[in-house]
């Protein structure tokens, strides 16, 4: 494998720099201090071509990789402005509908998506069946005049009232109706302002720009040309997007990870409580230089992992290796850094202990650790299935 990047290629990852000084990451805390969303922020991304970057140039993307696209996301995180809408909506929602899409659903939807005009998220997540996604019960029933009616509901789906469009995935024919549990799923691009949705948000402590929705489906009405996809045929979609999200993921954790470093690094040459800087002491140095290791080791996981997603190569253990590396390592290099702050770790001032519910939701999205652990575990090592 050939560790070098291109130009372009180091050109994005240095785009997070140049946006953070454009920009400022004091916006990013601004808007998610107050829950909302970062438009200009995401203006100015999609106006450099970014939302795009997997989209052919024909639909006004960049037309790259999910190399290019973890790189990004990993510059982004790197400065301490991570934006998990470009993961739902800009990768998960514009990618799917560039390889499935019909040419009109194409034509329609990725040119003012990539321009930043309107925006997507991905709704699959539902109370009632949380991991185990085979037990969605939302249904687009099949009409005789060729149209579904849905119903159901939906919950922790990102920024769904300030999207414009949802990927839904949905079931057309019942779990108790299908031979295969992975049979009857159907994904629809939905307008969210249509009749008959509803949506509230979900308070959540974690401070970050973007607001978690339940959403409610009562008789929405669907048409033939709005099914992304295979009726009933969804699920083989849906490997399209699990292994994307989670590379990401580990993209997101290894740049937030570097960035509490890098502050923690900074203040330690600074700060003098004895003889000298504390961050001549080996009792800072050893936990410091040990998350760094860890989140490089992430890094390389999530670029093979990566690697091979762009070269229509299987990337599942890869993928979910990524993940969880990403994760654990990103919440020790937080947690190290922040004890290297000291009691001003713990002030508005610094702001790095608003990092630590950052990195530790990590663990949990989108999907959480400890079955990650299992598919590793069954897929990977051979083991037998544990649930």
């Amino acid at each position: 494998m050939d560790f070098m990047l291109s130009d372009e290629q180091k050109m994005i990852f240095e785009y997070g720099r140049s946006l953070a000084a454009d920009i400022g990451r004091d916006y990013w805390v601004e808007c998610a201090e107050k829950g909302c969303f970062p438009d200009k922020m995401y203006k100015k991304v999609a106006q450099d071509g970014f939302v795009g970057v997997m989209v052919p140039e024909a639909y006004g993307g960049a037309g790259l990789g999910m190399t290019e696209m973890a790189l990004f996301n990993e510059s982004l995180a790197e400065q301490g402005m991570p934006l998990l809408s470009l993961v739902v909506g800009a990768t998960m929602g514009l990618s799917l509908i560039a390889s499935f899409g019909t040419e009109a659903q194409k034509k329609k939807y990725l040119p003012p998506a990539c321009a930043g005009d309107t925006r997507f998220c991905f709704a699959i997540t539902e109370p009632d069946a949380g991991t185990n996604s085979m037990r969605i019960s939302t249904i687009a029933k099949p009409q005789p005049d060729g149209s579904f009616k849905l119903t159901g509901r939906k919950v922790y789906i990102t920024d769904a009232q300030e999207s414009d469009y949802m990927v839904l995935v949905t079931r057309t024919t019942p779990l108790a109706d299908v031979k295969r549990k992975t049979d009857g799923f159907t994904l629809f691009i939905v307008d969210t302002k249509a009749k008959g949705i509803e949506m509230h948000p979900i308070p959540v402590s974690v401070k970050i720009p973007e607001t978690q929705y339940q959403v409610f489906f009562d008789d929405v009405q669907l048409t033939p040309d709005q099914v992304l996809g295979e009726v009933d045929r969804g699920f083989d979609i849906l490997f399209h997007t699990l292994n994307p999200e989670r590379i990401l993921v580990g993209a997101i954790c290894a740049g937030l990870g570097r960035y509490a470093l890098g502050r923690a690094v900074e203040y330690a040459n600074e700060r003098v409580v004895f003889k000298g800087p504390i961050g001549a002491y080996q009792a800072l140095q050893h936990p410091l230089a040990k998350a760094r290791t860890e989140i490089e080791l992430a890094a390389l996981m999530t670029y093979k992992a990566a690697w091979l997603f762009d070269q229509g190569q299987p990337c599942g253990p890869e993928a979910n290796m990524a993940k969880l590396a990403g994760s654990e390592a990103c919440i020790k290099a937080v947690d190290a850094s922040l004890q290297c702050f000291g009691g001003n770790g713990f002030t508005k001032e610094y702001g790095i202990f608003d990092l630590f519910p950052v990195a530790r939701l990590m663990r949990t999205i989108p999907f959480n650790n400890e079955m990650i652990h299992n598919y590793i575990a069954e897929h990977v090592m051979g083991l037998p299935r544990s649930y």
